[in-house]
């Protein structure tokens, strides 16, 4: 079934149960992120999204402190993550990171880290920098850039798109087991989003809820994980 097979909750309604929840509305705004501007986004400069993007990715199935306490030796080891210099380093480079002792020696997540530069590197020489294309992007159609991220880039599918956007600031809406619980119980959906289908109609809830309300989609998909048990 679909959102569309039965109504959906009125937005405000569900604001209601996650400010009682939060303890009130002023408690529930401390919780919202705050996505940035097109021109804060375009400002960030693209070896900042590589680290950001290459975080993510090394923190996928690991604890995230863990991962976040290692990260200036990552950005040692890694120039900076200067997205030309790193894609410009040997198969020989990478595989002498695998005897690097201050970093998590995956070689899929190493390996991956080259390919994103030189995907970055593209996208700049395209639009004028990784943070421009994003701040072009329609938020109304921000699974389709879930999309183009798994195809351009590597490691970044399933919740690791959304996750590294939410880290560079650009508003999306991320599918954590709460906010698909709270989809399901205010009528948005049915039963697990899965496939490009899927996330679409979750798209068209969405953009319905963030009408109504004038919210970012972020702030959507924190309320509503905090409108349930």
């Amino acid at each position: 079934m679909t959102h569309r097979d039965r109504p959906m909750t009125p937005f405000k309604k569900i604001i209601e149960t996650a400010a009682k929840r939060c303890g009130g509305q002023a408690a529930l705004e401390t919780h919202l992120p705050k996505p940035a501007t097109a021109k804060a986004l375009k400002a960030q400069s693209d070896d900042r999204y590589l680290s950001l993007m290459s975080l993510r990715v090394f923190s996928a199935g690991l604890k995230h402190s863990m991962v976040q306490a290692k990260w200036p030796d990552f950005e040692e080891v890694f120039m900076g993550f200067a997205p030309k210099r790193v894609r410009a380093m040997s198969d020989e480079a990478l595989e002498a990171l695998l005897e690097e002792r201050r970093i998590i020696r995956h070689w899929g997540k190493i390996k991956a880290t080259r390919h994103n530069a030189a995907a970055i590197c593209e996208i700049a020489d395209e639009h004028g920098g990784l943070g421009a294309w994003l701040a072009a992007w329609p938020t109304p159609d921000i699974v389709g850039l879930w999309g183009e991220l798994q195809t351009r880039f590597a490691q970044l599918g399933g919740s690791s798109g959304p996750y590294f956007l939410r880290l560079a600031g650009k508003d999306t809406f991320v599918l954590t087991s709460d906010v698909i619980k709270a989809l399901n119980q205010w009528g948005a959906y049915d039963g697990e989003p899965k496939g490009k289908r899927a996330r679409a109609e979750v798209q068209l809830a969405f953009n319905a809820w963030a009408e109504e309300s004038q919210r970012p989609l972020s702030h959507l998909s924190r309320i509503l994980a905090l409108s349930v048990d």
